[in-house]
């Protein structure tokens, strides 16, 4: 599937990050479905996920559903690092590929707020949305600007990304930077890291559904005929398919280093961040998600002062939060409606 080119981009300029560099020239990808009203009360912004495009959370964005664009001004920023926004692919000398300064939700989110205040004049979001790393993002819009955002609906992600989880991404690290051909981040683009993006993507199928999805063999409603099939036609075609190795590495970064703690005033400290959240968030965990268990959000819920948490009881796996099982996807549509017509 190549790179979508229905984007549009918001030029930023100069963006300090956390880290203290600054990117030059950055740009943040961008898609919007509906009409923006004339008190600009109608937002809803909705991140991407890891490697992630913008149409890939079209699944939640229709009329007759939660996110109906014919009533809302839905807007799906790429995240940083994705290859649409600034990333290490499409960035000049010397932030270039392996020298890409690293980008923490704090930084996606301040990109992401520059784009609704100053692009539109944005003052207030009715709902922030998001699955996996747009959870992440959820999250950090949340602490970050508590007087903007209504309502909050972190999907199959968490607040901060745990021990257990960072060994998978650790484990997806090393399988790419081993392969020989990567060459320390400057592989050829005529020669990408295959191997690697080979065994990248045997590790993620392993974690990304259940148990129980492959003992159901729940592949075959996919269209994929036997267990070989499904790793080789789905899992290693989609990590082949036009996603740089930079980039998915950038973005595993800011996925390792989650945590709202780390936003500017907290002081490392995730239970006062979460405290600081005012608006009511439901977050939605899969009950077969390994990355993202529903005991990660029920600890988080304790200390949002209108969190609560409703899982998702699929055998999908963090994949229940991301659009590829209509059963799924109609629980979670419900209760972004639910959330939506509860007073802000």
């Amino acid at each position: 599937m190549p790179a979508p080119t229905d984007h549009e981009l918001f030029d930023l300029g100069e963006l300090p990050l956390q880290s203290g560099a600054t990117l030059r020239g950055a740009q943040l990808a961008y898609k919007t479905y509906g009409t923006l009203n004339e008190d600009k009360s109608n937002v809803i912004v909705h991140p991407t996920w890891f490697s992630a495009w913008h149409d890939q959370n079209e699944w939640s964005i229709g009329a007759g559903k939660a996110c109906d664009p014919d009533r809302y001004f839905v807007v799906v920023p790429d995240q940083l690092n994705n290859g649409l926004s600034s990333s290490p692919s499409n960035t000049p000398q010397p932030f270039d590929g392996p020298h890409f300064p690293p980008v923490t939700f704090h930084d996606q989110v301040e990109a992401q707020h520059r784009l609704l205040t100053e692009k539109w004049g944005i003052r207030s979001v009715e709902l922030v949305v998001g699955s996996s790393m747009g959870a992440g993002q959820t999250y950090q819009w949340a602490v970050s600007h508590p007087g903007m955002v209504k309502r909050a609906a972190p999907i199959v992600g968490s607040s901060r990304t745990s021990e257990h989880n960072q060994v998978f991404l650790k484990s997806l690290r090393a399988a790419l930077t081993l392969d020989p051909a990567f060459q320390g981040g400057h592989y050829s683009p005529g020669a990408p890291p295959t191997a690697g993006l080979r065994a990248f993507a045997r590790i993620y199928a392993g974690w990304g559904l259940s148990q129980a999805f492959y003992w159901e063999r729940e592949y075959r409603q996919m269209g994929y005929s036997s267990l070989e099939d499904f790793l080789v036609g789905f899992w290693e075609g989609y990590w082949l398919d036009d996603r740089d190795p930079n980039d998915l590495l950038a973005m595993l970064w800011t996925w390792e280093h989650g945590d709202v703690g780390q936003t500017p005033g907290f002081g490392g400290d995730t239970e006062a961040a979460l405290r600081s959240i005012r608006c009511p968030l439901i977050a939605m965990p899969a009950r077969t998600d390994l990355y993202f268990p529903p005991e990660d959000e029920q600890w988080a819920a304790q200390f949002i002062p209108n969190g609560e948490v409703r899982v998702i009881d699929t055998i999908w796996g963090h994949f229940g939060g991301l659009g590829m099982n209509q059963p799924d996807n109609d629980v979670i549509d419900a209760t972004l409606r639910e959330l939506l017509d509860r007073p802000a």
